[in-house]
C-alpha cells in the first residue's frame, strides 16, 4: 500500500479515514505461528477490543484465529463474523453474573477473574468448563496504563488466592479446563514475561482437566524508526520448550494460547486527515486537521506517540509543526515534530493506527465517527460508512417540553 494507494483513498472515501493493510496483518500472523511452530497445539485468539470491524475479524478468522472477547457485544460480533463458538474466548472483567450466563447460552470459553464470580458461576453451572485469570503480579510492560499485572490491578485473582481458588473448585465440584495470565501491554522484557510464565505452570499444575494454557498478549510493535519492539522469534524459541517440558510434566499435550491485538493490527492502519488550517503563533507552528482525539485518543490518553507523514509532499523541507484537531479541547497529536512542509489540504497519514484508534472513537462535539476501508488484494474496500447526521440522533428520544 503506497502513499499514492492513500491519498486514492482519501480522495475516494474522504477524510478522516482509515485504512487497515490485510497483508500486513496476514504477515504478523504468520510470524507469530512461526514463532511457535515447535508446539503441536497453538491457538491465536485475536483480540477483539484492538479493532473490532467484522470485515477483520471474518479475514482474521479466514487466517485460522479464534477471538478473545471482553464484552458479550463482542462476543455477539465474533459470532456474527462466522466465529464457531468453541474458538471464542470471553475474558470479561467486572461483569455481573448475568451477562456471564449470556455466554453460556452462547456456548463460548468462559474465563472468570474474580472469586465472588467464580463461587456463584461454580455454584449454578458446575458442569460448564471455566478458565481462570490470575494475576502473577508480575509487570512485563514499562507502562503503569497498560500493565495489569501489577499488585493493585482490577483484573486476574492474585497468585496469593491461589488456596481460595482451590476450595471454590472443591466445594462446587466446577471443571477447570483453562488458567490464563495478561501481564499488560508492550513487553520489553522477554525473562520477565517467562518468569510470570513460570507462575502460571506452576499454577496449571493445581488443575488436572486443564485443556489450555493462555499467556495472555502484549507484544509491544515499533511505533517509530529504531523503536525497540517485543522480539516475538525469542520469545518463541524459550516459551516453547519450557511449554513442551511442563506438557511432559504435566502427561498430556496442552494448547498454548495467546491473545494477541496489537501485534497483529497496529502496523497494518493508517489514519488519514487533511490540514484545515496552517496557524503560526509567537513560538509554534500549528498544522490543524480535519479530526481530533474524537477519533484517535491515544496520544492524549496514553501519551502514544504515532509517526506523521505529509503523503501529499513526501519530499518537502522538513519543519516543525505541532499537530492538532478541530475538538474545542486540548486535543495534540504530536508537539513540534519535524514533518515535510505542510499546506493547507495536504492529507497526514498517522501510522500505527490500527490497534484501539477507531474501537476508541466517539462522538464527542457531535462529530461523525469516520470511515473504514480494508485494502485487501490490492484494492480499497470501504468496511464502514462515515456517520451522518441522522446516526447522531436516531436513538434519542425527543421529549415534548
Amino acid at each position: 500500500m503506497t502513499n499514492q494507494d492513500l491519498l486514492a483513498i482519501a480522495r475516494e472515501f474522504g477524510s478522516p479515514v482509515y485504512v487497515y493493510d490485510a497483508q500486513k496483518m496476514a504477515g504478523q500472523y504468520k510470524r507469530l505461528q512461526d514463532a511457535f511452530k515447535k508446539v503441536k497445539q497453538v491457538k491465536i485468539n485475536y483480540a477483539v477490543k484492538a479493532l473490532s470491524n467484522i470485515s477483520v475479524l471474518k479475514y482474521l478468522k479466514s487466517l485460522g484465529a479464534g477471538m478473545d472477547t471482553v464484552s458479550i457485544q463482542e462476543v455477539r460480533l465474533a459470532l456474527e463474523a462466522g466465529t464457531a463458538p468453541e474458538d471464542i474466548i470471553y475474558t470479561p472483567n467486572g461483569v455481573s453474573l448475568e451477562e456471564i450466563e449470556t455466554a453460556v447460552t452462547l456456548g463460548v470459553q468462559i474465563n472468570i477473574d474474580n472469586l465472588s464470580i467464580l463461587e456463584q458461576f461454580g455454584a449454578k453451572y458446575p458442569s460448564v468448563p471455566v478458565c481462570i485469570r490470575i494475576n502473577p503480579h508480575v509487570m512485563a510492560g514499562g507502562n503503569t496504563n497498560i500493565s495489569v499485572g501489577h499488585i493493585d490491578s482490577k483484573f486476574g485473582i492474585s497468585i496469593h488466592q491461589l488456596p481460595h481458588i482451590n476450595r471454590i473448585v472443591e466445594n462446587t465440584g466446577m471443571r477447570i479446563n483453562g488458567i490464563h495470565m495478561h501481564t499488560g501491554s508492550d513487553i520489553l522484557d522477554i525473562d520477565v514475561f517467562l518468569y510470570a510464565s513460570e507462575i502460571l505452570f506452576d499454577t496449571a499444575k493445581h488443575f488436572s482437566e486443564l485443556e489450555f494454557i493462555d499467556f495472555g498478549s502484549g507484544f509491544k510493535v515499533p511505533y517509530k524508526e529504531g523503536d525497540i519492539e517485543t522480539n516475538v522469534e525469542e520469545m518463541g524459541k524459550k516459551l516453547s520448550k519450557r511449554f513442551n517440558e511442563f506438557c511432559k510434566e504435566y502427561g498430556k499435550e496442552l494448547t498454548l494460547a495467546f491473545e494477541p491485538g496489537k501485534f497483529l493490527v497496529s502496523e497494518a492502519g493508517k489514519f488519514l486527515v487533511q490540514v484545515n488550517v496552517v496557524k503560526q503563533t509567537t513560538s509554534t507552528v500549528f498544522a490543524q486537521v480535519d479530526s481530533g482525539f474524537n477519533h484517535l485518543i491515544r496520544p492524549m490518553l496514553y501519551g502514544s506517540r504515532h509517526e506523521i507523514a505529509n503523503i501529499s509532499h513526501t519530499n518537502g523541507r522538513e519543519r516543525f509543526y505541532s499537530v492538532v484537531g478541530y475538538i474545542c479541547e486540548t486535543d495534540t497529536f504530536a508537539n513540534n515534530r519535524r514533518i515535510s512542509e505542510i499546506s493547507e489540504g495536504d492529507i497526514l497519514a498517522f501510522s500505527n493506527a490500527g490497534a484501539y484508534c477507531f474501537s476508541m472513537a466517539s462522538n464527542y462535539n457531535s462529530r461523525y465517527r469516520p470511515a473504514e476501508v480494508l485494502w485487501y488484494n490490492d484494492k480499497a474496500h470501504l468496511i464502514r460508512k462515515r456517520e451522518t447526521f441522522d446516526d447522531l440522533i436516531k436513538n434519542q428520544v425527543a421529549v415534548a417540553l
